[in-house]
């Protein structure tokens, strides 16, 4: 079940100059029939950042990746589905290292420049017998790489109903960039720093240092700003690689080629970021929580979450029930910073519900049945504290979310 998102086309996901990938079904889920296993290789002059997750039981790939990224300039990503490698202990970080090892060898890289990702179920070990075998199996002396991307947004998923992929072309100066990001995400979705698993790969020509703000600059606007059940992983990762191959000048310092650049960066992670939202296990409906004159955005993602994560509002969203005083309840509950109730505004679409902390004279509960009986609505609150507007991005909560994570396993 998805919320107005269509699977994207092959035509329009391109590839990126220095950059090549291979997929294969490495049996991490023994039945799987699809696709789980997949290793992007970085050409020598590619540059990466990557953010991990703040859960204080983040998996074995994250303890191994977040060592290997500060040692050597990343050579090989390899990435599983069906297991998230957590809760593991040492025995996980142990298979990780294995799977480098390995790797290593197949492709004549040091061990320590390949980061490793793993999503899936947590509290199991990884069939390391089968992973062992199908990387024998398929990365020979001539390895055949995969020939379109869609195929590797493909072997990231878990639960997601659709690949999540997008390809944009856009010019730093004079010079044409190419950039492709993939993700995948749809439950125990509410990142601390990123999406469950996301990639964005282009070609400019960026420096280590420009690159590591970058990457915090866009996911602070983009995947930090998503939730679909209030859950943050154990897993997330978000990464951004770029060859150096374009022939923009090399970007140093925040100047008018880094702007450029940050913008276009921002606008392919939101769109990977609404996709996993609009993907969302179980949603029925795609909500825009606006939250408008925050005093910074660390605001904005606290009074929008505490909305979009309280489960009673969620419900009201599936039920089209205009129950909105929920909302001001979510609101209240607010500890981290004070809220003046006498000041909020409150909209639904275009219509006041609340103003100056009561209900609109204007209000009416017809149009706001009306709204909220559309797959997608808005609301905006105004806290009236500083100049921070941004918007955070949910789903409703129904009977499909709870089916899905009961029968997750089985």
């Amino acid at each position: 079940m998805s919320v107005n998102l269509k699977k994207p086309l092959k035509k329009d996901i391109l590839p990126v100059p220095g950059f090549s990938f291979l997929t294969f079904n490495a049996k991490v889920k023994e039945k799987s029939k699809k696709n789980d296993f997949l290793i992007f290789e970085l050409n020598d002059k590619a540059l990466t950042a990557a953010v991990f997750t703040k859960n204080k039981f983040c998996a074995a790939p994250v303890i191994l990746a977040k060592q290997n990224l500060t040692k050597i300039n990343p050579r090989l990503l390899v990435i599983n589905s069906g297991n998230a490698n957590a809760g593991t202990g040492k025995n996980g970080i142990v298979d990780a290292k294995k799977i480098n090892l390995l790797l290593s060898s197949k492709f004549n890289v040091n061990p320590n420049s390949i980061l490793p990702f793993s999503t899936g179920v947590i509290l199991q070990p990884l069939p390391m017998r089968r992973i062992t075998q199908a990387i024998n199996d398929n990365c020979s002396k001539q390895i055949k790489y995969n020939s379109h991307w869609i195929e590797a947004a493909q072997a990231i998923m878990t639960t997601d109903t659709i690949p999540k992929a997008i390809s944009q072309k856009f010019f730093l100066s004079k010079h044409e960039i190419s950039c492709t990001g993939i993700a995948k995400g749809s439950g125990m979705i509410n990142p601390n720093m990123a999406t469950m698993l996301g990639f964005i790969f282009l070609d400019a020509n960026i420096s280590k240092k420009m690159l590591n703000c970058l990457i915090h600059e866009v996911v602070e606007r983009t995947f930090n700003l998503i939730t679909v059940d209030g859950d943050t992983s154990t897993n997330d990762s978000f990464l951004i690689s770029c060859s150096n191959l374009a022939k923009n000048k090399r970007i140093e310092t925040k100047n008018s080629l880094y702007i450029q650049l940050r913008k276009n960066l921002m606008g392919i992670a939101g769109k990977l970021a609404e996709m996993i939202i609009r993907d969302g296990e179980g949603a029925t409906k795609f909500i825009k929580i606006e939250i408008k004159n925050a005093k910074n955005i660390d605001e904005v993602k606290i009074a929008g979450k505490a909305i979009a994560n309280s489960p009673l509002v969620k419900t009201a969203f599936f039920a089209s029930d205009p129950n909105l005083g929920r909302i001001l309840s979510a609101l209240g509950n607010i500890s981290a910073f004070n809220i003046n109730t006498n000041l909020i505004d409150i909209k639904l679409n275009n219509n006041f519900v609340v103003q100056k902390g009561k209900i609109a004279l204007s209000y009416s509960e017809s149009k706001a049945l009306k709204a909220m009986k559309a797959k997608e609505f808005m609301l905006s609150i105004n806290l009236k504290r500083g100049k921070t507007t941004a918007t955070v991005l949910t789903t409703d909560l129904s009977y499909e979310y709870i089916k899905i994570n009961a029968e997750y396993r089985t």
